[in-house]
């Protein structure tokens, strides 16, 4: 079984004005499909062939395989992007709410911190939110660097790449920035990771 490219979960104009259906349509139909293909081609014929992709990930990871790691990660994070996007505002509740005050101060603490970390990450890459350790943080990737690279359990993640926001924001990644998470983030899907405990799973 191959990879398959993941469904947006909205339509490709559900997260205007914020992100456009052109970025959108050149991100998912071209970027995240460019990775799904790479990958397929990587496996075909391969002991790979019909594995998870978290398992293709660890494998190109562990055998030092960076073609495959940076295409197979990539899908994984587009994946895990898609999700962490909501057509509608919302803000955390439950035990979410209570441990972004806990570890944070405030909701608003926690979202200066996604702003000046992504804004602040020097070229390619992704921040994340994360549990670990009983708490949780924002952390900062570089490239393809994935779930593994951050430890714990990814709660939201935000693409810092230039083809994730060049085409609205042209080279203003803090405008991106605050649009997305002022407005676009999916606390929903946050919860469910929190409360799950585990790493999401790319859907076969």
């Amino acid at each position: 079984m191959s990879i398959s490219l993941l469904p947006l979960p909205y339509a490709d104009t559900a997260l205007e004005p914020a992100i456009s259906a052109t970025t959108l349509q050149t991100h998912h139909g071209k970027h995240h499909k460019a990775y799904v293909d790479k990958t397929n081609a990587a496996i075909e014929g391969s002991d790979l062939a019909g594995k998870s992709l978290e398992e293709i990930v660890a494998a190109a990871e562990a055998k030092a395989d960076k073609g495959l790691f940076n295409n197979s990660a990539q899908v994984w994070n587009h994946g895990f992007y898609w999700h962490s996007l909501s057509p509608e505002a919302q803000t955390p509740a439950g035990d979410l709410a209570a441990a972004i005050d806990a570890s944070f101060g405030s909701f608003d603490a926690l979202k200066t911190e996604l702003a000046t970390q992504g804004a602040a990450h020097f070229a390619s890459g992704w921040v994340w939110l994360v549990a670990k350790g009983g708490k949780l943080s924002v952390e900062q990737t570089h490239d393809a660097a994935t779930f593994s690279s951050v430890g714990g359990i990814p709660l939201l993640i935000i693409d810092l790449w230039e083809h994730a926001y060049y085409i609205d924001y042209k080279n203003l990644r803090p405008d991106y920035l605050k649009q997305v998470i002022e407005g676009r983030l999916n606390w929903t899907f946050a919860a469910e990771n929190l409360s799950r405990g585990s790493v999401w799973a790319y859907p076969a």
